[in-house]
């Protein structure tokens, strides 16, 4: 068991001279692969009109955790880095209940997506140690998809309670990470994010229009290359 550890104490301090000459990172393009975890806001408001009956309905939804992943490509100045991120989030939805509390439904199956196209900018505080932390955020726009979302009533009838369709609108997003250089070229991006849309509107059919947004914390694990 000690000779283990004192190899594996050698390697180590065999190791710290390339991983310190890995800082700084070089400077000039990029590109980011990223997998990580979508985590909607836990009370979702969507807001529903019927126009045959002239009624408007408030529903609390409630998502479980979902997936996050996309790509990033740009150019790193030194302390500003300036990108275009494409991604994509999606969650299924665990709940709906009335916000009157009169109706709650259940064996919901349904989900909402959201394809975001983001412009970035992110400031890097560098230091002496192969780890960067970062901060920064972007704008851009997000297409939300919605699912034919079913729900059981307390009747026991199966409803179809929003419609399939797709709508464009804006997003932002603002968040923090660390960079961690594996040497000049390779680093690995532990990343958080919070994401938000505007409200989208779903209208397949003309009788009724659906509207929610998709307000997202996400935590995200990256791999970022330099050319």
């Amino acid at each position: 068991m000690e000779r283990a550890l004192t190899i594996l104490a050698l390697l180590i301090v065999a190791a710290v001279p390339d991983i310190c000459l890995a800082m700084p990172m070089q400077l000039g393009p990029y590109v980011t692969g990223f997998l990580g975890a979508t985590m909607p806001r836990r009370n979702c408001n969507v807001t529903t009109t019927d126009f045959s009956s002239n009624q408007t309905f408030d529903e609390r939804v409630r998502f479980d955790p979902g997936v996050d992943v996309g790509g990033a490509g740009g150019f790193d100045f030194g302390y500003l880095r300036l990108e275009g991120e494409l991604s994509y989030k999606e969650a299924d939805i665990k709940s709906i209940a009335d916000n009157t509390g009169v109706n709650q439904y259940r064996d919901i199956d349904g989900n909402l997506g959201a394809l975001a196209f983001m412009a970035n900018a992110f400031f890097d505080f560098h230091n002496y140690t192969p780890v960067t932390p970062y901060m920064g955020g972007g704008i851009g726009f997000a297409t939300l998809h919605l699912s034919n979302t079913y729900a059981t009533d307390a009747n026991n009838n199966r409803l179809l309670m929003y419609p399939r369709d797709d709508n464009t609108v804006f997003a932002y997003q603002a968040g923090a990470g660390l960079n961690i250089a594996l040497n000049r070229r390779y680093s690995l991006d532990l990343g958080y994010r919070y994401f938000n849309t505007d409200w989208a509107s779903f209208s397949r059919y003309a009788l009724t229009t659906s509207s929610v947004r998709f307000e997202s914390h996400n935590a995200t694990v990256g791999f970022r290359i330099k050319f």
